[in-house]
């Protein structure tokens, strides 16, 4: 057993290795779907203090919750109700975070087998028992106050939306949330944080040379790092798992250090996802429609879960039924999951007419000293 402390405790089935000299490609993944991981969420009130409100980088309140072990949890409250959709004149820069988007995201990212998203769970918690009473934070405990509904509520100072008219209440004091882990300290896994190449203007006019250079991933395959290994090829699976969520604020991107080049991105912060169930943003796809490159690895599990005995709704329903705030997606998000992946396939499929299989789905690990355009 397997326990993340103070915060859930985790059951895993080792999961056997199929090779493909062993069975087909398709065996295997279907192999990796039959025998995921089974685990158990069992949420505990550990919470020893609360010892911050607001990240420095961030515009909404979430809470940095320090666990009876020692161990640290991100809370980010509930700001919308599931079937609530953003508004269609929002920019993704000022969207609402929502707690649902950041625990399902961590479950299509195990269904998409790239896990690269830390744990997250949902969790109810009592703001008065667990926040109020135990905080040090005097500036947190005088921005609590009781709403004309007596529910207890709270706000935190921030640059932008931290006000009283924003705040979170509880009901009356239970509070739904997403609680995700915290990553080990950074002097014990040293990480970076790199730019996306394909990053959006954060601003209301403007445009970015992606949006307007259909030859731009020419120019980006000429740089470092995305001029061997995988890295590239880490991104666009990066935008086909932002793409499914619809989540277009992915500015950043995290990598560990110690695995040099070729080790995976982390995809952190995934709370603008799951917006706008009727819209799909194929601006996320950019990387992929213009790089016209792709894992095999990860083609093979995309078409695995558009056949109907694995789709990829049911799967996520299933995953996200075992976590305590479920229904975490309404149908419409799930439905539109299938929509967005049939897109991506479309895309690639695009891709293989204009170029030839060998030219777009690519080998796995492919060695740094080679470059990822002269290894297809």
């Amino acid at each position: 057993m397997t326990e993340l402390k103070g915060v859930w405790t985790v059951r895993f089935r080792v999961r056997q290795t199929v090779t493909a000299s062993q069975t087909s490609d398709k065996a295997a993944l279907e192999h990796s779907v039959h025998r995921r991981p089974c685990y158990e969420t069992k949420p505990c009130s550990l919470i020893l203090n609360v010892q911050s409100v607001v990240k420095p980088s961030g515009l909404h309140l979430k809470l940095a919750l320090k666990l009876q072990d020692f161990g640290k949890a991100m809370f980010k409250p509930m700001r919308q109700e599931r079937h609530e959709e953003t508004p269609e004149n929002f920019f993704y820069f000022v969207d609402f975070q929502r707690h649902n988007a950041e625990i399902a995201a961590f479950h299509l990212d195990r269904v998409l087998d790239f896990r690269r998203v830390p744990p997250v769970t949902g969790r109810f918690i009592n703001v008065t028992g667990e926040i109020l009473y135990l905080t040090h934070n005097e500036e947190l405990r005088s921005v609590f106050f009781t709403s004309p509904a007596n529910n207890t509520c709270f706000f935190a100072k921030c640059l932008y939306v931290c006000k009283s008219e924003y705040a979170v209440c509880g009901h009356p004091d239970l509070l739904e949330g997403s609680m995700s882990a915290y990553l080990p300290g950074l002097s014990i896994a040293p990480r970076i944080s790199i730019p996306n190449p394909w990053i959006r203007t954060y601003s209301f006019t403007g445009t970015e040379e992606w949006e307007v250079n259909p030859l731009y991933c020419d120019n980006v395959k000429k740089l470092y790092p995305y001029n061997s290994g995988n890295r590239l090829l880490n991104i666009i699976d990066m935008v086909i798992f932002d793409f499914l969520t619809g989540n277009m604020d992915r500015h950043h991107y995290e990598v560990f250090t110690k695995f040099g080049d070729d080790g995976f991105l982390l995809h952190l912060d995934n709370a603008r996802g799951f917006g706008r169930p009727s819209h799909d943003e194929v601006s996320i796809l950019a990387p992929l429609t213009q790089c016209c490159m792709i894992k095999r690895s990860t083609l093979f599990r995309l078409k695995l879960l558009a056949q109907s005995e694995y789709r990829l709704s049911d799967v996520m329903r299933a995953s996200l039924s075992r976590d305590p705030l479920t229904p975490v997606l309404t149908e419409d998000h799930l439905q539109a999951l299938d929509r967005r992946l049939g897109q991506v396939l479309r895309t690639v499929g695009k891709c293989v007419k204009k170029l030839g299989e060998p030219q777009v789905v690519i080998t796995d690990f492919a060695e740094s000293s080679r470059v990822t355009t002269g290894n297809r």
